[in-house]
C-alpha cells in the first residue's frame, strides 16, 4: 500500500430535516492510500453517496477532519474547493452528466477549460484520450448520437482530462447493459494499473468485487473494511500528460470564449423563449430610437418652417404688440432707424419694410395680392430662395423700377397655362404696371395664410406709388450666426430707445419661436421616452424571469461545471454573459425595427423625415446591455451559489 493519500478523521454530516437534524454519517474513520482500487458499498440510505460527494469535495463535512494529500479541506472557500476539484478529482457519474449541445471532444475539454490549459493541448490531450478509449472516430459526435456505454466512456474521458490522480466512480455500470459494463470496469481497471487511486460507490456487490478494498456502510458507519484478495492486474502505459499552461489573460479569455459559446448554444436550443425574452427589449428600445428619431425629425421640419420666415431675424414693428390698435398712428419708424441699424456688428442684413393690399391683374385674370416694399437685403435676411428669374438690386431701389418679384401662388393664379410663363410679363398691380422679374420658390407663410398671394416690390415705389408716406410698416433685420440673438435684441432697443426716446415698438424674435417649440418638442420627446423606459424595464424583468427559468433548468449543467472545477465566477459569468446576450441582440434588433419603421415613414409621408441620431443608437445598445447585466445578475448570482451536489441529483 502506498503513502495515505485521503484521510477522514471522526468525519461527521449532518442535514437539517424538520425541526431536528439527520445524521448521515457518524464520526468516519477512513484512509486510503496513492494507487488503490476501492468499492464503497452499502444499501439505499446508508450515506455511501453523501461519503463519496465528501472525498470528491463536493460536500464539506460538518465536523471532524478531512484530508487530501495533507491538505485539510475543511476551512477551504468554494473556489479553493474547485481548485481541488480540478486539479486532484476525475468523477464518472452514473448518469454521465455530458452537455447535449456540446460533441465529444468539448465536453471532455470543458475541466480543461477552467483549469486555464492551452487551447491547442487540452484539445489533442482530448483526442487523444477519446481515442484510447474507442471513440476517435466519434469525437465529434454530440451525447444524443453515442451508445450509453460510448457517453461513459467520454464521461471517464472527462475524468482524466486534467490527469486527476483520484477517480470518483458513481455507480459506473448502472445505467449500462453488461458488455459496456465490463468494457468500463476493464478501463478502471487499467487506469488504477496506471497509478490512479479508483474510489467506487456501487451497491452492486459483482462490481465492488473487482476492486482489491470493500468498505461497508450501514446508517452512516461503517460496519466493515476489508481486502479482497484480488491480485493487481498487469501495469499499462497511461497516456502522457502533456500539461501547457496558458497565459493568464489567455486563460481568462478561453473561460469567457467557453461562456459565450454556451449562451449561445442554450439561446439557439430554445429559440422561441429566447426571442420572446427579447421581445420587450426589442419594443424598448425600437420606442426609444423612434421617439428620439421622431423628436429630432419634428424639431427639423418645424425649424426649416420657422426658417422660412428668416433664419435668426429680428421683425421690429410699429405698437407695444400685435393687436396694438395705436400702431397705424405710430410715424416713428423710419427709414434712418433701418440704416442705423444695418451699421450694427450684429446685423448681416438690414430691410425696411413697407406694405398694402390691392389687386393684381394680368389679363382677363385678377386676385387679391399683399403688396412687400422691401429692399434687395430682405430676400437673403428672410431666407428667400428663386424658382426662376432674379432679385431686384440696389439700383432698382434707388430708381424707383417697377419690378415686380412674385410668389408661387401669384405665378398659380395669374399664369397658369400662360405660354412663356410670368418671367418678362406686365402685370397691373392697382394701376400700377409692373414687370415681373423674379419668380420664388413656395415656402412657409408665416403667421399668415400660405395661400395668401405676395408680391415684392421695392420699397421706395410701393411708398412713392402706392402709399404716399415714408413711414415702415416694419424693419427686418438678420442676426449675423455667430451672435446670440437675444443678445442682439437687446442691443437693437437699446439703439431704437436712444432714438425714440421712448418704447414705441415692439420685436418679434424667431429665435424665440424657435426655442419655444423646442421646448415642447423636447418635452414630449421625454413624455413617450418614459413610457418607452417603462417598456424596457418590462422587457428587463421579462430577462429576469427567463433567466430564473433557464437556471432552473439547467442545474444539471452547473453542477457538472462546478464538479469539474468551475469557480462561482464561472457560473456566474456565463449566466450573466447569456443575459447580456440575449438584451444586445435584442438591442440590435430594436434599433433594426426602428430604422425598418422609419423607411416606412418616409414612403408614408414623403415630406417628413425620421432623423436618426448616432448617439441615441449607442446609448440604445448601452442600455439594453446594462439591462442584461442589472436584471441578469440576480439569476445568474442564484445560479452560481447553487450547492453542486443538489445540481447534479436535481438533473
Amino acid at each position: 500500500m502506498g503513502e495515505p493519500l485521503i484521510v477522514l478523521d471522526q468525519v461527521r454530516r449532518e442535514f437539517p430535516s424538520g425541526e431536528g437534524t439527520l445524521v448521515v454519517l457518524k464520526d468516519i474513520d477512513l484512509t486510503i492510500a496513492q494507487g488503490e482500487m476501492v468499492a464503497i458499498v452499502g444499501a439505499s440510505g446508508s450515506g455511501k453517496s453523501t461519503l463519496m460527494n465528501i472525498l470528491g469535495c463536493l460536500h464539506t463535512p460538518s465536523s471532524g477532519s478531512y484530508r487530501v494529500g495533507g491538505r485539510d479541506v475543511l476551512n477551504l472557500e468554494p473556489d479553493e474547493l474547485a481548485g481541488l476539484r480540478r486539479e486532484r478529482f476525475g468523477f464518472i457519474f452514473q448518469r454521465y452528466h455530458l452537455l447535449a449541445e456540446l460533441p465529444a471532444v468539448d465536453n471532455v475539454e470543458i475541466p480543461a477549460v477552467y483549469a486555464g490549459e492551452d487551447a491547442g493541448a487540452r484539445h489533442e490531450r482530448a483526442e487523444a484520450l477519446l481515442a484510447r478509449l474507442g471513440l476517435a472516430d466519434r469525437a465529434d459526435h454530440r451525447p444524443g448520437q453515442l451508445s450509453g456505454g460510448q457517453q461513459q466512456r467520454v464521461s471517464i474521458a472527462r475524468a482524466l482530462m486534467n490527469g486527476a490522480d483520484i477517480i470518483l466512480a458513481d455507480e459506473p455500470t448502472g445505467a449500462l447493459d453488461r458488455a459496456s459494463g465490463e468494457e468500463v470496469l476493464r478501463i478502471l481497471d487499467e487506469l488504477n494499473a496506471e497509478g490512479k487511486t479508483i474510489i467506487i460507490v456501487t451497491h452492486d456487490m459483482a462490481v465492488a468485487g473487482r476492486a482489491r478494498r470493500i468498505v461497508e456502510l450501514s446508517d452512516g458507519v461503517i460496519v466493515s473494511d476489508r481486502l479482497t484478495g484480488k491480485a493487481p492486474i498487469a501495469a499499462v502505459t497511461p497516456v502522457p500528460r502533456i500539461r501547457k499552461q496558458a497565459s493568464a489573460w489567455r486563460s481568462l479569455f478561453d473561460r469567457l470564449r467557453e461562456a459565450v459559446r454556451m449562451a449561445v448554444l442554450s439561446m439557439l436550443a430554445h429559440r422561441l423563449r429566447t426571442f420572446l425574452t427579447m421581445l420587450g427589449i426589442i419594443i424598448g428600445i425600437a420606442s426609444v430610437v423612434c421617439v428620439v428619431a421622431l423628436g429630432t425629425g419634428t424639431q427639423q421640419m418645424v425649424l426649416a418652417n420657422i426658417s422660412n420666415l428668416g433664419t435668426n431675424t429680428l421683425e421690429i414693428f410699429p405698437g407695444k404688440d400685435f393687436g396694438d390698435v395705436r400702431s397705424a398712428k405710430i410715424q416713428t419708424l423710419v427709414l434712418a432707424d433701418a440704416r442705423a441699424l444695418a451699421t450694427q456688428p450684429f446685423a448681416a442684413a438690414v430691410s425696411p419694410t413697407v406694405s398694402t393690399s390691392t389687386t393684381a391683374r394680368y389679363g382677363a385674370k385678377e386676385a387679391s395680392a399683399l403688396v412687400n416694399g422691401v429692399d434687395e437685403n430682405y430676400f437673403a435676411a428672410k431666407g428667400t430662395k428663386l424658382a426662376e428669374g432674379r432679385f431686384f438690386d440696389a439700383g432698382s431701389v434707388r430708381a424707383r423700377t417697377q419690378e415686380a418679384v412674385i410668389d408661387e401662388n401669384t405665378r398659380k393664379a395669374l399664369f397658369t397655362n400662360v405660354p412663356g410663363g410670368a418671367l418678362g410679363k406686365v402685370i397691373l398691380v392697382g394701376d400700377v404696371p409692373c414687370r415681373v422679374v423674379g419668380v420664388t420658390q413656395a415656402q412657409q407663410g408665416g403667421f399668415g395664410s400660405s395661400s395668401n398671394l405676395s408680391i415684392y416690390l421695392p420699397y421706395t415705389s410701393v411708398q412713392t406709388r402706392f402709399l404716399g408716406t415714408n413711414t415702415l410698416r416694419s424693419i427686418t433685420v438678420k442676426v449675423s450666426d455667430e451672435v446670440d440673438p437675444s443678445v442682439a435684441e437687446e442691443a437693437l432697443t437699446a439703439i431704437l430707445m436712444q432714438r425714440h426716446r421712448t418704447k414705441d415698438f415692439f420685436i418679434l424674435n424667431t429665435d424665440d419661436i424657435r426655442k419655444t417649440i423646442t421646448s415642447t418638442t423636447e418635452m414630449l420627446k421625454l413624455l413617450v421616452a418614459a413610457i418607452a423606459v417603462i417598456s424596457l424595464i418590462v422587457g428587463g424583468i421579462g430577462v429576469m424571469n427567463i433567466m430564473l427559468v433557464s437556471v432552473s433548468e439547467r442545474v444539471g449543467e452547473i453542477g457538472l461545471r462546478m464538479a469539474v472545477g468551475a469557480r462561482r465566477s464561472d457560473i456566474l459569468q456565463q449566466f450573466l454573459i447569456e443575459a447580456v446576450l440575449v438584451c444586445f441582440i435584442g438591442g440590435l434588433a430594436g434599433i433594426g425595427t426602428a430604422l425598418g419603421l422609419g423607411v416606412l415613414v418616409s414612403w408614408a409621408a414623403p415630406g417628413f423625415a425620421m432623423v436618426y441620431s448616432a448617439t441615441s443608437i449607442i446609448a440604445a445598445v448601452a442600455v439594453s446591455t446594462a439591462i442584461g447585466v442589472g436584471f441578469g445578475y440576480l439569476p445568474a448570482r442564484s445560479a452560481s451559489f447553487l450547492d453542486p451536489v443538489v445540481a447534479l441529483s436535481r438533473d
